[in-house]
């Protein structure tokens, strides 16, 4: 007779009479710290183990893009402040209207691009041995842009202080610390993507994952300097 197998067999059983998990038609439900900013905080605490409660609960699509449209809301609110409380030099020569426009057009691009980046995500995690279907992917980077979109806000309104405490303090004026909130927000940002991602494929670590995207992050950023430097980027 194989004790660990009965054991197990007795674990499940027994999980399946929890009164906070319950199996229905689509998935698992948790009645336990359901609610948006409950699982949101558990995120912080756990990012995988809250994906794979999500990846267990088969969200449909409907609810990923809920989750990924209440993130652009954040990034719309967080590059509002930046674009119009506190601008760039650029921005600040630009119209408000024209502010508006871009901003508008930021917010639905971003939705397209994040599904974009999601299916190439799926695409490496698949070349290196993950496991994760496509929706399993969407799950894990759309959760993950959600749950770092708090952190983009927060570092907003820190550049929205600096750019206040500018006249006081002239050595916020430097480049350095100016940028440094936009590099911050990108930690977050990148971490919670991988960690979703990674637990989405079922890889073991989520280091190799958040390297390679911190890597992709920083050739974009330098890419972007470069443009800008050479008058093809405006802001």
């Amino acid at each position: 007779m194989n004790l660990d197998s009965t054991e197990t067999e007795m674990d499940l059983t027994f999980s399946s009479f929890r009164e906070d998990v319950f199996q229905t038609g689509i998935g698992t439900r948790h009645t336990e710290r359901s609610g948006i900013t409950a699982r949101v905080i558990d995120s912080w605490k756990d990012m995988r183990s809250a994906t794979r409660r999500l990846i267990e609960e088969n969200p449909t699509e409907g609810r990923l893009l809920f989750y990924i449209l209440l993130s652009d809301m954040i990034f719309f609110l967080s590059w509002s402040l930046k674009a119009v409380v506190a601008p760039s030099e650029a921005a600040a020569k630009m119209l408000p209207a024209e502010i508006g426009i871009l901003l508008v057009a930021a917010l639905f691009m971003r939705t397209f691009w994040v599904y974009v980046f999601s299916m190439v995500l799926w695409v490496v995690a698949r070349l290196f041995g993950g496991t994760g279907s496509a929706r399993d992917t969407r799950a894990g980077a759309f959760w993950g842009s959600f749950v770092a979109a708090p952190f983009g806000l927060f570092f907003a309104l820190v550049t929205v202080l600096f750019t206040s405490l500018e006249q006081t303090f002239p050595v916020l004026q430097g480049s350095v610390i100016s940028q440094a909130p936009y590099w911050l927000s990108l930690i977050p940002f990148v971490y919670f993507i991988s960690a979703g991602v990674a637990e989405a494929h079922r890889f073991k670590f989520t280091f190799p994952m958040f390297a390679g995207l911190t890597a992709t992050a920083m050739v974009l950023w330098v890419l972007a300097l470069y443009l800008r430097a050479n008058g093809y980027l405006s802001l």
